[in-house]
């Protein structure tokens, strides 16, 4: 079952690239008792999540954090290094960059989708949420090859 607004985050162990490597974080360590934006894409260095997503997020991470967002993070299902360095080449020093490395993440909140057919396998739906201490308050998820409701600016008028 796909969460929804109301749901609860699903527990997982995520990882994040620190100076001393690999670093797990847990959903419960990222989203209790904080304001969270958190946006899902199919793959770090892809072109729509290079070009289109990721950058607006980059640039509006100041007006989001304006509104009361304590962390604005981006998960994919690609391992910590890559999203590491996706993170540095894009210039996103202000949001936590998370590995969903296995899609359990993904799976566990319904937004596994299967990219067999472009050699990338299974990834998450893109998408973009509001998270108020571990429960979704605001959800958009993409229709297949858009990028519109879950960006920056969209998540913005949310706030």
């Amino acid at each position: 079952m796909t969460i929804a607004a109301g749901s609860t985050i699903p527990a997982a162990t995520l990882r994040t690239l620190t100076g001393d490597g690999p670093k797990p974080i847990t959903t419960e360590e990222i989203f209790r008792g904080r304001k969270v934006v958190l946006f899902v894409v199919p793959g770090a260095f892809t072109p729509g999540c290079s070009k289109a997503h990721l950058p607006g997020y980059v640039v509006n991470a100041d007006a989001i954090k304006a509104k009361g967002v304590d962390t604005i993070a981006c998960l994919a299902v690609n391992d910590a290094f890559v999203m590491g360095a996706w993170g540095q080449a894009q210039n996103a020093n202000e949001l936590l960059l998370l590995a969903d490395g296995n899609g359990e993440f993904a799976a566990a909140a319904g937004l596994a989708v299967d990219f067999s057919d472009y050699g990338m396998g299974s990834r998450a739906k893109r998408c973009a949420m509001i998270v108020d201490d571990g429960v979704i308050s605001h959800l958009a998820i993409e229709p297949a090859g858009e990028i519109s409701v879950s960006s920056a600016e969209s998540i913005l008028e949310h706030l």
